[in-house]
């Protein structure tokens, strides 16, 4: 499909309104989709066909001194995989914990079972071993 003799033209009206906060076809983003939508023209018209476009576009948005808000969306999105970081390693550090303590516990149990299981072969032994109860059938 051939682009439109007037697209360029549509792009730069579409770059200034956008630029000036009056955007008519789009939510006013400074993205090249926003601009695209604006121009009325597919978004490869910028990525593909009028690639100085879409350079002077982010390079008078960077004029401006403001972040594009796709740049916007993604230090959010930072903030939140460093809070969500930041929280998993407490829980990791937690669970590192439980696991050492976990395992004192099971070498003292160890330990423990070892000495009754010596007491109860001895022949003099205090030790008696419980009726277990019966387990419930497998399913």
């Amino acid at each position: 499909m051939s682009p439109a003799h007037d697209e360029r033209d549509r792009i730069h009206a579409a770059m200034d309104r956008i630029l000036n906060g009056t955007p008519q076809n789009s939510n006013g983003a400074l993205t090249i989709v926003a601009l695209a939508q604006e121009a009325g023209v597919p978004r490869n018209a910028l990525t593909q066909r009028h690639l100085d476009l879409k350079n002077e576009f982010y390079a008078k948005v960077k004029e401006r001194g403001q972040p594009t808000d796709v740049e916007v969306r993604l230090r959010k999105q930072i903030v939140k995989l460093k809070e969500l970081r930041a929280t998993d390693q407490a829980e990791l550090a937690e669970l590192r914990d439980d696991r050492e303590a976990l395992v004192r516990v099971v070498n003292q149990l160890t330990l423990e079972n070892r000495q009754l299981r010596h007491q109860l072969t001895a022949p003099d032994s205090i030790v008696r071993v419980l009726p277990t109860q019966p387990r419930p059938p497998a399913r």
